[in-house]
């Protein structure tokens, strides 16, 4: 899978060029075992970040905005955290920002799985047939971002 560049609006895939979103089993911060299957027909924004990614704390906020906005519309944010420590790090966190979309404990098989993650805040875009439909690296802009979600939610691909 190749990258989005790291300025500038984010390239979606045509449909063929598409390639099927690996799937995964991780944690919640309350031990249920998550899989990405368990969102087949939603637009998924999966979001690799960090409590310590200073653009992953900063994209936190907007990201909460359009889990809200466009909730109704079919559009689910996960996000996978890459913190070694683990939940004892993550949960304060969580309760500080008062995030409302479902993030689960990233492990190095689910990094491997999405192409050696090894640079964050690492976002992928998934169709609603659970396609990869855009990556995007390094720190985003919201305006960008809400433009690839609308897309995908209007798209029958």
């Amino acid at each position: 899978m190749s990258l989005a560049p790291l300025s500038g609006a984010i390239k979606v895939k045509k449909g063929a060029q598409r390639k099927r979103a690996p799937e995964f089993e991780l944690s919640n911060a309350q031990g249920q075992v998550v899989h990405l299957s368990d969102y087949a027909g939603k637009v998924i924004l999966l979001d690799f970040w960090a409590t310590w990614c200073v653009p992953c704390r900063t994209s936190i906020p907007w990201m909460i905005e359009l889990s809200d906005k466009y909730r109704d519309a079919g559009l689910v944010v996960i996000g996978i955290s890459m913190d070694e420590d683990g939940w004892p790090v993550i949960k304060p966190f969580l309760e500080s920002l008062h995030i409302n979309y479902p993030i689960l404990l990233g492990t190095p098989r689910v990094a491997y799985l999405y192409g050696d993650v090894e640079s964050l805040p690492l976002a992928f875009f998934i169709d609603r047939s659970q396609h990869v439909a855009a990556i995007h690296l390094g720190q985003a802009k919201r305006a960008d971002f809400e433009s690839t979600i609308r897309v995908l939610l209007s798209s029958s691909e």
